[in-house]
């Protein structure tokens, strides 16, 4: 049944998750009614109760100064240890696997360090073509630092011609044949120009059955879809805290250290932060790791890009992975329908079956770019919130913690609209 506005409210009154959008300030649009935001694959909305976070961390530092370390509110030395265990709930891992700490970036260079270890004729990394610029920047700095050419070191897998979407029997195929070459797979959960979600054990048990190690870039992943971090044996895991986990601009990221590696001689980039509790503040000259993914971290970490993690992931907790999951499924099944139905020209790169996609849908409008870039100006003057990739992708994504069937229907309409004003 093709959504109407009728329908669209009636499910809305229905969705037993309809409670949480009052938690999050949405923006306005120009009239001063709510924008239609499906822009949380860049940005999530504020949770309203991060501004009682942060001025918690605010008032300890002005009412107890240095002492708040210890005990303040939320005593801040170990502010971001209490922040493990939910989001290993979100990642499906233990909580000792997971460190929140820097940013996606930085974390991603602080893993390279310790799991790309070129040797002999296994020197190569893999990754995605077209993956994002900053695990590129990242790869290629890291082939560099160890003498070796990206031209040569570096493996990109494309999608097939005529395609949008990597096969992932294509990526095994790859591995099958050059898996002796390789000693990294690098891969995203979620591509972040298409939308395309992987399954992450197969990927992790391809390049392990190749010889390599697999570490996964969850930035799109996290707070979007299930993760089975358990189950896939991967080494390595990174994201960023801004987009579906709702923390705000600059905050907090994290890491995941497969349990195997706790205790192996791999080598860091160490930082105090990341020496052992116990004996931390005595200043020991000779590092020690604490235990698991903490063993990671580099400084004492910034509790004010923390805060608003709080209060996000005390609502994933309180809606449910899978209640959530059930409502993307849905809510992302009834935007494509009616895209597919009225607005035949967005054509959507991103995967039909829903265990390949999150929330995101990618519509590359038309092949005129100018027109397409002018769809989205308009869009946005209409109180329309998605986001763009050039040359002529539209990337929009209903968030289930607080998009609606209303907005799916609003947004689609005002794309039409869209569209003839172009």
């Amino acid at each position: 049944m093709l959504l109407t506005l009728q329908h669209a409210i009636e499910r809305d009154a229905a969705d037993p998750l309809r409670a949480l959008r009052a938690h999050f300030a949405v923006p306005r649009a120009a009239g001063g009614e709510p924008a239609v935001y499906l822009c949380g694959h860049s940005l999530g909305l504020m949770p309203r109760a991060a501004r009682a976070q942060v001025d918690q961390v605010l008032d300890d530092w002005a009412q107890r100064a240095v002492l708040a370390h210890e005990h303040g509110h939320r005593p801040w030395i170990t502010y971001h240890d209490a922040l493990a265990a939910p989001t290993a709930e979100l990642l499906g891992c233990r909580a000792d696997e997971v460190a929140v700490m820097n940013s996606l970036s930085v974390n991603l260079q602080l893993m390279l360090a310790s799991f790309y270890r070129p040797a002999g004729l296994r020197r190569c990394i893999l990754i995605e073509a077209g993956a994002f610029p900053s695990d590129r920047y990242a790869v290629t700095t890291h082939l560099q630092w160890h003498g070796l050419e990206p031209g040569e070191a570096l493996i990109e897998l494309a999608p097939r011609a005529g395609e949008d979407c990597v096969r992932e029997q294509d990526l095994e195929d790859l591995l099958a044949r050059r898996g002796e070459e390789i000693a990294l797979v690098l891969w995203p959960g979620v591509q972040y120009l298409t939308g395309q979600a992987f399954d992450l054990p197969r990927i992790a048990r391809a390049a392990h059955d190749a010889g390599a190690l697999a570490g996964f870039d969850l930035a799109h992943s996290v707070g979007n879809m299930p993760l089975p971090l358990r189950d896939t044996a991967a080494d390595f895991a990174v994201w960023c805290s801004y987009k579906y986990l709702n923390a705000g601009p600059g905050a907090t990221a994290g890491a995941f250290v497969h349990h195997r590696h706790f205790r192996s001689e791999r080598p860091r980039l160490a930082g105090w932060w990341g020496h052992e509790l116990a004996t931390r503040f005595q200043m020991p000259q000779a590092f020690r790791a604490a235990h698991g993914a903490a063993g990671f971290q580099l400084s004492n970490q910034s509790v004010l890009a923390a805060a608003p993690l709080v209060t996000s992931l005390g609502l994933f907790r309180e809606a449910g992975v899978q209640q959530l999951r059930e409502k993307s499924v849905a809510l992302t099944a009834a935007f494509e329908q009616l895209l597919r139905a009225r607005v035949p020209e967005a054509h959507i790169i991103t995967p039909r079956e829903p265990a390949a996609r999150g929330a995101q849908l990618s519509l590359r409008i038309g092949a005129d770019a100018q027109r397409a870039h002018r769809v989205f100006q308009w869009l946005a003057a209409h109180g329309a919130i998605c986001d763009w990739r050039e040359p002529n992708i539209i990337r929009a994504a209903p968030a289930p913690l607080y998009n609606t069937y209303a907005d799916v229907f609003t947004f689609v309409t005002r794309l039409e609209e869209a569209l003839r004003s172009a």
